[in-house]
């Protein structure tokens, strides 16, 4: 396995590859891997002959307030679960290399990005469409991958991917749980031993919810009050949101209709976490 910070390097590999005849499969990572990351590079691995795995921490998607000095870091332990995985290549670029003096071309979306976490993290999209798309023109894979749990994101890459012509498949993959429910994400690192005990919160609400829609019930109002009521009666928890969404546009809506996104962000203590389900 190698690892490469720069875009030349990159693409004399990839290049080099796909002379081969290879097909590529990319995972973009910000980072601090866990067991949902590696689900990720698993299913890259079987469905593809190399695997590019980028690691940065992109500033772009931080708004002023949020935690981008102090997102959790450690490439050297990402190594090795990148190399335990299969994985051939990790890009972990400087955000020098990403972003050059003067850098002022962005990607851009309105609709999807109005919604969920577009409209609590106003920058949010910005930052991720662009940085996905320098990527995806970096390491022209066949195929990139994508956790379920950042729901908006998939469907916003998605749909990028759709407007922009571009030739890759993206492929969602499904949310990867810690045993008690907890969604497995790098910000659970901040969960102090009481906050991480109040974080179940989150699934259990997602479960009620889920439930509520598959024992037939319509009102998307009713199965929100009821997943709001249950959230608040964790003390440590504050809602920035709690919506059900049509699954392609992100639009709220009224009745339940396949396919249709419940997706939640919630803080527990200072640390945002989100977690969601989907009807197909």
């Amino acid at each position: 396995m190698k690892v490469v910070s720069t875009i030349e390097d990159v693409r004399a590999q990839v290049k080099a590859w796909k002379k081969e005849g290879c097909t590529i499969g990319y995972v973009p990572t910000m980072g601090y891997l866990h067991e949902g990351h590696a689900s990720l590079m698993e299913r890259a691995r079987k469905e593809n002959d190399k695997v590019v795995v980028s690691i940065f921490v992109n500033p772009m998607q931080f708004g002023p307030t949020e935690d981008l000095a102090s997102y959790p870091r450690d490439l050297e332990k990402d190594s090795v679960l990148c190399e335990k995985m299969g994985v051939d290549l990790i890009f972990h670029p400087e955000p020098e290399e990403m972003y050059h003096e003067g850098f002022s071309s962005f990607v851009d979306m309105t609709v999807l990005t109005e919604e969920l976490c577009g409209l609590s993290r106003p920058v949010h999209f910005r930052g991720v469409c662009t940085v996905v798309c320098k990527f995806f023109h970096i390491v022209t894979p066949d195929r990139a991958y994508f956790g379920q749990k950042d729901a908006q994101q998939l469907a916003v890459i998605r749909h990028m991917v759709d407007d922009l012509s571009m030739d890759i498949e993206i492929v969602g993959c499904p949310i990867v749980r810690e045993e008690d429910g907890l969604a497995k994400s790098s910000r659970n690192t901040y969960l102090s031993a009481e906050e991480r005990k109040a974080a179940l919160i989150l699934s259990k609400s997602i479960a009620l919810g889920k439930k509520m829609a598959e024992d037939g019930e319509k009102d998307t109002t009713t199965i929100v009050n009821a997943m709001t009521k249950l959230i608040e009666t964790e003390p440590l928890a504050k809602i920035d949101y709690v919506k059900a969404v049509d699954g392609l546009t992100m639009q709220q809506i009224k009745e339940v209709k396949k396919p249709m996104l419940v997706a939640i962000a919630v803080y527990i203590g200072k640390t945002r976490l989100i977690d969601n389900f989907i009807l197909e």
